[in-house]
């Protein structure tokens, strides 16, 4: 296999974020730099200094959460170069859409629609190393990344699973994490979490009609959620508890 393409990493480890939050560059003197990650300053400056010598450089968000596209204004400004990201970001210069090209003397990366983790979520699939960058649709490691932003976000998030399943890329990178070459394995594995999630919530509105997002998220996780990750998990089992209801 080829190498794998160069990334800094913004230092900003979670438990959402895992080693923190990398940000990829794709080509040399012509390079997209994709996911800049928070607004730190000593982040922001290492990443301008990174993308200095390139003659034409093009910033790019998979999606407008903090952690990836927070620097986006400042790195495009200070480069002097063309933000470009999905539709519902802030500041986004060139919105993308499915099939979007960005193009490189690395070759080129085309956007894939990709929602569920947030309503305006983009994969970008580098197409001459046939490799997918994921944002966080995919995490390095596990087996599940969030999903609970909005309504209908687990319908989306199982379909764009199944439409990285057929683009069959051979090696994933997500933004966190490393990267993944187990491509089948990696999305069966994300797939069977969240059915069998959505399998135990519907058990339990089975057994109790009445039960609210409270009830539901004590029967799942029997109070094993850390206190800081608490909003974010009911936030899922509302999530879940939505694609239960429209399936029913």
């Amino acid at each position: 296999m080829r190498p794998h393409p160069p990334f800094l990493n913004a230092g900003n480890a979670g438990p959402f974020t895992l080693d923190g939050t990398r940000s990829y560059r794709v080509g040399g003197a012509s390079a997209v730099l994709l996911d800049p990650g928070p607004d730190v300053g000593d982040h922001v400056r290492a990443l301008v200094a990174w993308m200095a010598d390139a003659e034409d450089v093009h910033v790019a968000v998979t999606h407008g959460h903090p952690d990836h596209a927070g620097a986006a204004r400042r790195v495009a400004d200070a480069l002097g170069a063309p933000l470009w990201g999905p539709r519902g970001v802030d500041g986004v210069d060139r919105v993308l859409e499915e099939g979007g090209r960005i193009a490189t003397d690395q070759g080129t990366l085309v956007a894939v629609d990709t929602p569920g983790h947030a309503r305006h979520h983009l994969c970008f699939h580098w197409e001459e190393r046939n490799a997918l960058f994921a944002g966080d649709l995919i995490l390095g490691e596990g087996d599940t990344t969030w999903v609970g932003e909005y309504r209908g976000c687990v319908a989306d998030y199982l379909a764009s699973l199944e439409r990285v399943g057929r683009l069959a890329p051979e090696v994933i990178y997500p933004a966190h994490g490393e990267p993944l070459t187990d491509v089948p394995g990696v999305l069966g594995r994300y797939r069977a979490h969240r059915l069998a999630r959505v399998e135990q919530v519907a058990r339990v509105l089975a057994a109790h009609p009445g039960a609210g997002p409270d009830d539901v998220l004590e029967a799942v996780y029997g109070g094993r959620v850390p206190t800081p990750l608490l909003g974010a998990a009911r936030m899922s089992v509302e999530a879940l508890m939505d694609f239960v209801a429209e399936a029913t």
